[in-house]
């Protein structure tokens, strides 16, 4: 591995941040879903969250509360050894209606003490702009990214924070995992249907307003400080067929395509010719501006981030047992076994992922989420043994290690997904936990907020100091 290779941990502002009314924040997304049934048809974007019990939880509310607890979390990181530490910035913090003229102080203030506390522990910022957020205002006055002027916005959001940060942070991500917009709409995008509209259309219109603006941002990015290096991120995982029947092939790599779409438009600069032809018989037609194609082809990421939790295999009848795995439809391969949450543990296939993804793009990239979901238990001493994690992760970083140094990857980092435990994206729970230090907090809401390691802190930390050549 590299020297300077970026070992750390990874989180989300709408996931452990909280402090949803305090230092001026806004109203995001993130606050109107809830915890229960209706989760997932609000994520979907096929209930209003107006719509909603008047008891509902809303855990994003509250979650960690990282916004009072940044400082102990990141002394936690720095005795782990962290080189760098991919978090976002809660747009809503900061514009709190996405309209403003002058982005709040309190926000960039926030912001600005929690990124010199890294930097005081020699902890590389890595920013996400947008991890599954905006503010509500944007949502209810213009129906989120599927209005163009959400772009203007993005872009003043944009503006403010490279302008301000322009000498303390360079790693800089555009959107987290662009392809969830077309699984989870309005978690991914803050897209609702009406019962009327043509719901793919609606996507990849929201899909093209998202390329276009971060395009933008790419340009921006790199005119204040050229030194800036600017990604984009999918949701990853080689799609495996079912058997070696052409038509399990063949329906493998269309749903490699799905995956690929819009990442082939921010690494290569358009849309590809698979992508032209499926919008055409979906009998799609994109409004597109004179202007978006040469956006689009001139400015291109620097890297490509990906998260990776699991393969998928298809089959093309639709046949057998189906599997977990991020809300991706996948016939449950035999050959592997599966996480508590049903996803399949693959560590093999990052290393796929990781070759098919470097073959295509010849771009650095950057693992940006790597975890396992598990409940983990205090034992009588207090202390949380969380071996099934260890194992996990350890097979993981191989894997990634082996597509370094034998097949020639070039990897900028790895951070693992939820380092210190938070809410999960898709269940709401916090009893899904993927950290190395354990929060008392329960699905409820419920606990004291206090940090544990858990045996996986230490080990963590070994990996890092022997910058990946101790795993055991």
């Amino acid at each position: 591995m590299r020297k300077d290779f970026l070992w750390g941990g990874a989180t989300a502002a709408n996931q452990c941040e909280g402090g949803w009314k305090e230092g001026g924040r806004g109203m995001a997304l993130v606050d109107v879903i809830p915890y229960g049934d209706n989760r997932m048809p609000v994520m979907e974007g096929h209930m209003n969250y107006r719509e909603l019990p008047a008891d509902s939880i809303f855990p994003g509310r509250e979650a960690i509360d990282q916004y009072g607890h940044y400082k102990e979390d990141i002394a936690l990181f720095a005795e782990m050894g962290f080189k760098c530490y991919r978090f976002s910035f809660s747009w809503s913090r900061i514009f709190p209606t996405g309209e403003e003229r002058e982005p709040n102080k309190e926000g960039l203030k926030f912001y600005e003490e929690l990124i010199d506390e890294l930097l005081r522990y020699k902890i590389e910022p890595v920013v996400t702009i947008c991890h599954f957020d905006i503010p509500l205002n944007l949502v209810d006055k213009y129906g989120s990214w599927r209005n163009r002027k959400v772009i203007d916005c993005y872009l003043h959001y944009c503006d403010a924070i490279f302008c301000y940060f322009k000498n303390k942070v360079r790693y800089w991500i555009t959107f987290n995992e662009i392809n969830m917009l077309m699984h989870l709409p309005f978690m991914g995008a803050g897209i609702h249907f009406s019962k009327e509209e043509d719901e793919a259309a609606v996507k990849y219109q929201a899909a093209h307003h998202e390329l276009v603006a971060s395009a933008y941002a790419v340009k921006l990015a790199h005119a204040i400080n050229p030194e800036f290096q600017v990604g984009c991120m999918l949701a990853a995982g080689s799609v495996y067929p079912y058997s070696c029947r052409p038509e399990d092939v063949w329906e493998s790599i269309k749903r490699d395509r799905e995956n690929y779409f819009f990442i082939d438009v921010q690494a290569r600069g358009e849309y590809p010719t698979y992508a032209k032809k499926l919008l055409e018989q979906k009998k799609i037609h994109l409004e597109i501006q004179p202007e978006d194609t040469k956006i689009l082809k001139e400015h291109t990421v620097d890297f490509i981030a990906l998260s990776y939790y699991n393969s998928r295999c298809v089959r093309a009848d639709g046949q057998g047992e189906a599997s977990g795995g991020n809300v991706f439809a996948s016939a449950k391969n035999p050959y592997l076994e599966c996480s508590q949450w049903g996803w399949p543990i693959d560590p093999l296939g990052l290393r796929i992922t990781l070759n098919s993804l470097y073959d295509r793009y010849q771009k650095p990239l950057f693992l940006v989420e790597n975890g396992l979901g598990a409940k983990d238990e205090l034992n009588e001493n207090g202390e949380i043994e969380d071996n099934y994690r260890i194992e996990y992760l350890k097979a993981h970083i191989k894997a990634m290690i082996d597509a370094v140094d034998e097949d020639g990857v070039d990897l900028i980092g790895y951070t693992s997904w939820g380092c210190v435990d938070l809410i999960s994206a898709t269940t709401g729970e916090m009893s899904k936990r993927y950290g190395f230090i354990y929060v008392d907090r329960d699905d409820k809401g419920n606990g004291t907020k206090k940090r544990i390691r858990k045996k996986s802190f230490d080990w963590y930390r070994e990996v890092i100091r022997t910058n990946g050549e101790n795993l055991q």
